[in-house]
C-alpha cells in the first residue's frame, strides 16, 4: 500500500459511522499485546477546549526536554497531525507502516468475532496506541478523547492524570440531552486514585463530577475553587495552593484560553509534585505563552480582518463572540458559516447574530455536512445570503471583516482549499 491507499482505506471505514463501546478496541489491542499498557498517558476530555489544552501541555513539556506524543481530532491541515511527535505529524511512510499492521487485525475482527467492523476512529486510535506503545515510545502521550468518554475508543488505558475541560450540550443524540446526562458519560475519564483537573460550569454537572471523583478516591482539582484565575486585559494571574504565577500573556486569544492554560499548568504542577516530571517553571510559562493552535481564533488576514474559528456548539460560539468583542473591538462583523448534522444550528446562528452584519451560508464536502438550504430552513433571519463558491468568496472578500466558523471540518477544508493574502 502507498500513502493515498492507506488514507483511502482509513476514510472508507467512515461508512460504519459512530459505534459507541470499547470491546472492538480491546480485542484489536489485545492482538498487539496491549500497547496501551506501555505508555504513560494523560487523558483529556470535554466538550470544548481539548485541543488547546493538549497544545499547552505538549509545548510546556517539550520545552522542559520531554519527548511527547499527542493524539488529537479532527485534523485541520493534514491527516498525519492526528498522531504527532513533539508537535510534528508522523510521516506518510509511518502511516503506511501502521495501516499495514492494523488492516489485517481489523479484517480478523470482522471475520473471526461477532463484534462487527471497526470504525474509522477506532482504527486511528489503534494506530496511535501501537505507534507510541511499540514503534516509537515517548516520555508521555497526551490523548484527546473523541466523543464522550465512557464509550470512547480512547478510554482503554490507565492515565497518570486526567483533565476534563468542560461539559456542554453537544452530541446530545448519543450522550444525553441534559448537562447531568453528559456529565455522567464524561466522568468516566475519572480513574481510581488518579488526579482529575476539571472546569465544569453547570451546577448539576459540577456536583456529579466532584462527587464521582471523591467516590473514586481521585483527587478533585476544580477551576474556580482550587484553581483561581485573576484576569486583567490580555494577561492573567494564576493561583493554586501556594503557587502564584503573575503576568501570563497568551498568544491564544480569549478568556476561555486562560482557563485552558490554567488546567494545563495545574496538571504540570501536579506531575511535578508527584516526581513524575522535573519542571522548570520558566520554561513551562515560556512554552504555554508561545502556543498557537490552528483553527482557534486564528487570524488569517489583517486587511480586511479575517478570522477562522472552529466553534461548533453553543458554548464555543459564546466564547468566539466574547473574543471578537473583547480583543478585536468589533460589535458587528460578517460571518461565513457551515456546519454538520446533529449540531444546535438554530441557537448557534441566533447567538452569532448578535455580532453578524451579514450571514453567508456555504456547502462543503463532508459526509455529514448540512446543505446551506438545510441550515437556512432552521433559522428565521433576513441577513442571510447563499455562497456557491466559498473559495472565490473568501479570496475576493472586500468587506470590513469576516469570521469563518461553524465546524472544525469546515475550517479544515477552507484551509486546504483557500489562499489567504
Amino acid at each position: 500500500m502507498n500513502y493515498l491507499d492507506s488514507l483511502y482505506w482509513i476514510h472508507e471505514r467512515s461508512k460504519f459511522g459512530i459505534k459507541p463501546g470499547v470491546k472492538r478496541m480491546e480485542w484489536m489491542l489485545e492482538q498487539f499485546n496491549n500497547p496501551q499498557d506501555k505508555i504513560r498517558g494523560i487523558h483529556i476530555g470535554g466538550t470544548n477546549g481539548k485541543g488547546s489544552t493538549v497544545a499547552y501541555l505538549r509545548t510546556a513539556l517539550v520545552e522542559n526536554g520531554y519527548d511527547i506524543g499527542t493524539f488529537t481530532s479532527p485534523f485541520i491541515e493534514i491527516f498525519n497531525e492526528r498522531i504527532s511527535l513533539n508537535g510534528i505529524p508522523i510521516t506518510n511512510d509511518e502511516i503506511v507502516q501502521l495501516v499495514e499492521r492494523v488492516k489485517p487485525i481489523c479484517e480478523a475482527l470482522e471475520s473471526d468475532t461477532e463484534l462487527g467492523a471497526a470504525t474509522e476512529f477506532e482504527i486511528i486510535t489503534t494506530m496511535m496506541f501501537l505507534y507510541f506503545g511499540e514503534i516509537r515510545p515517548v516520555d508521555f502521550v497526551i490523548i484527546e478523547a473523541g466523543l464522550g468518554i465512557k464509550n470512547d475508543s480512547t478510554n482503554v488505558f490507565e492515565p497518570v492524570l486526567s483533565i476534563l475541560t468542560s461539559i456542554g450540550l453537544d452530541h446530545t443524540d448519543i450522550l444525553g440531552t441534559t448537562y447531568l446526562d453528559i456529565a455522567k458519560d464524561k466522568s468516566a475519564i475519572i480513574k481510581p486514585n488518579t488526579p482529575v483537573i476539571y472546569s465544569v460550569k453547570n451546577d448539576d454537572a459540577l456536583k456529579y463530577v466532584r462527587d464521582y471523583a471523591l467516590e473514586q478516591n481521585a483527587k478533585p482539582i476544580e477551576l474556580d475553587r482550587e484553581i483561581i484565575i485573576i484576569s486583567q486585559d490580555d494577561e492573567f494571574t494564576y493561583r493554586y495552593k501556594d503557587y502564584e504565577l503573575e503576568t501570563i500573556v497568551l498568544n491564544m486569544l480569549g478568556e476561555h484560553q486562560k482557563e485552558n492554560a490554567s488546567l494545563a499548568i495545574t496538571a504540570l504542577l501536579e506531575l511535578n509534585e508527584a516526581d513524575i516530571i522535573d519542571l522548570d517553571f520558566n520554561k513551562m510559562i515560556d512554552g504555554i505563552e508561545s502556543v498557537n493552535w490552528t483553527g482557534r481564533i486564528e487570524q488569517v488576514r489583517e486587511q480586511p480582518l479575517m478570522v477562522i474559528d472552529g466553534a461548533h456548539n453553543n458554548e464555543s460560539v459564546e466564547a468566539l463572540i466574547d473574543t471578537i468583542k473583547h480583543y478585536y473591538g468589533r460589535e458587528k462583523i460578517d460571518i461565513l458559516f457551515s456546519a454538520i448534522k446533529g449540531k444546535p444550528i438554530s441557537s448557534m446562528i441566533n447567538k452569532l447574530n448578535e455580532i453578524a452584519s451579514q450571514f453567508y451560508l456555504a456547502d462543503f464536502d463532508f459526509p455529514k455536512a448540512l446543505a446551506k438550504e438545510e441550515i437556512a430552513e432552521e433559522i428565521k433571519l433576513d441577513n442571510i445570503k447563499f455562497i456557491d463558491d466559498y473559495v472565490h468568496f473568501i479570496e475576493n472578500y472586500k468587506g470590513d471583516g469576516l469570521i469563518i466558523t461553524g465546524s472544525l471540518y469546515f475550517i479544515s477544508e477552507v484551509k486546504a482549499k483557500t489562499k489567504f493574502n
